[in-house]
């Protein structure tokens, strides 16, 4: 019979891996390089942006060498049509998300795991199934939409309350849009990717990993 146990402990080991090897090479690159793929991937996002014209969109603000410059929810809600609202992630202690409305940087606070938070009212962690557009974090995606993320699940549970309609795109790195990575049953695919010189890129969702739809549940890790 098939060792499910083991199979899993590979795949996690793998993730590990790769997790080490993605931080090292981004903490390698120049910050010009950095400033650069942040212009790049923030045009992008903005053209993304007023071509859809969500009433709500969930993104997040970038620390540390993540893709998109500490400036993305700035540039991002700019970018919306009056009246729509962009929601930030707000980490729980069981590291699900919760979600609070981008209320300008002069409000958002320093919170755990090196990552800042909007200080306003906390909508729920059903906040982000009524978003029409998401902007999240991963260390790469394939082109299956597979993504790696921090290793939490965080993510993944979000992924799994939004409308099947919703777009989903993550900003990388040139270079972080792999052939494939290790899946696990839990993960959810994204939609898309932008990259500094390769634009927005669409992805297909693969066989055997359920793409995100408010219908159904995940474990969490």
């Amino acid at each position: 019979m098939p060792d499910f146990a083991q199979d899993a402990e590979v795949t996690h080991e793998a993730k590990r891996e790769r997790r080490v090897a993605l931080l090292a090479r981004r903490r390698a690159l120049p910050e010009a390089v950095r400033r650069d793929a942040a212009a790049r991937v923030q045009a992008e996002l903005v053209a993304l942006v007023r071509r859809l014209r969500p009433g709500r969109m969930a993104a997040y603000a970038p620390v540390g060498t993540e893709p998109g410059g500490p400036d993305l929810p700035t540039v991002l809600a700019d970018a919306l049509p009056a009246g729509a609202q962009l929601i930030l992630p707000v980490l729980r202690d069981d590291l699900d998300l919760d979600w609070a409305a981008w209320a300008g940087p002069a409000a958002m606070v320093a919170a755990g795991r090196g990552i800042r938070e909007p200080a306003s009212p906390r909508l729920g962690v059903a906040a982000i199934a009524a978003a029409e557009l998401v902007v999240l974090p991963a260390l790469a995606v394939d082109r299956r939409g597979v993504r790696l993320g921090r290793g939490g699940g965080s993510y993944d549970r979000a992924l799994a309350r939004l409308a099947a309609t919703a777009r989903t795109v993550v900003p990388l790195y040139d270079g972080e849009l792999l052939d494939a990575l290790p899946a696990e049953p839990h993960d959810r695919p994204v939609r898309a990717v932008v990259t500094p010189t390769g634009g927005l890129h669409p992805l297909a969702a693969p066989s055997g990993v359920v793409p995100h739809t408010s219908a159904g549940r995940i474990r969490g890790r």
